[in-house]
């Protein structure tokens, strides 16, 4: 067994491993080079409190499974605004190790979860907050509305913290953009590891890739519009949001899901701009990311 980026790294059963403040490394995408089982330790700064995250990976047949409490493997919330105190949760997601390509994108929805982090804490991207509908922050569950809030732009005072994550209403840890504390975000000397897998079973990247001799962050397809709103709440495309952006094929690295092939295979990319993650599946999301309500 060897220890890459400290995920273990086995086809076997499972072997205790403490990833705390680990900062991954591995850039193998399929979910069976990932079996292991994990605990680390955070605390939660502002209230003071401190947690032990239970992270299980196993695989069977053509599916991994990833079984965990929703804690990060990192301190977190020290610059939050979280509505709803933080809770540990009982998350299963089924990953399949043979991700195809739909005939045709699967847009993003407020029904699936979008992917699961390697360290179990999950990635939801969409808001339920829109512009004109209750309060701003939640309600707006009809995916046509328009206005729709980009948790992560400027106007939306989601109450992100540091890691660019909040609590959902029953106390769920989520990240709505970079996780920033799984990979190398500054000074990256080779293409940033895999660091999760998405709901279709494609692995999620961060953010450098090789571009010939040199290193550099991906650039993401999706540039904001220009001019001002024609209607709603006015005023300039500034990514307060999701509207405010518009996908043009070709004038960045990524695809309209945000995604690239490296060495030959195909994977997603964060990115330090919309939409952060995820612009929609590329594949078809797995029955077990979607939310219970």
């Amino acid at each position: 067994m060897a220890l890459c980026g400290g995920l273990a790294m086995q086809s076997g059963a499972a072997s205790a491993h403490d990833m705390t403040a680990e900062i991954l490394t591995d850039r193998s995408a399929s979910c069976a080079d990932y079996v292991a089982t994990h605990s680390a330790s955070a605390t939660d700064v502002q209230n003071r409190r401190d947690f032990t995250a239970a992270v299980e990976i196993t695989h069977s047949g053509s599916e991994c499974t990833i079984v965990s409490n929703s804690v990060p493997n990192h301190d977190f919330n020290a610059t939050g605004r979280f509505a709803t105190p933080f809770s540990e949760q009982d998350l299963t997601y089924t990953v399949t190790t043979n991700p195809k390509a739909a005939s045709s994108p699967t847009p993003l929805s407020l029904q699936y979860d979008n992917a699961i982090f390697l360290n179990g804490v999950k990635l939801d991207l969409m808001a339920a907050g829109c512009y004109g509908v209750g309060n701003g922050k939640i309600g707006c569950f009809d995916m046509s509305s328009p206005y729709r809030y980009d948790p992560m732009g400027p106007g939306g005072g989601f109450g992100a913290d540091e890691h660019n994550a909040h609590t959902q209403p029953d106390g769920t840890y989520h990240y709505h953009g970079n996780p920033m504390a799984l990979f190398e975000q500054d000074n990256a000397t080779g293409p940033s590891p895999v660091i999760g897998f998405a709901a279709d079973g494609f692995p999620i990247f961060g953010s450098y890739i090789q571009d010939g001799d040199k290193v550099r962050r991906a650039t993401t397809s999706y540039r904001l519009k220009s001019g001002t709103r024609p209607g709603g709440p006015g005023g300039a495309y500034d990514g307060t949001f999701i509207d405010d952006w518009e996908y043009i094929a070709g004038s960045g690295d990524l695809d309209q899901c945000n995604g690239m092939v490296q060495d030959g295979v195909y994977g997603y990319v964060v990115t330090e701009t919309y939409p952060h993650v995820m612009g929609c599946f590329t594949g078809t999301p797995d029955a077990s990311f979607r939310k219970r309500r």
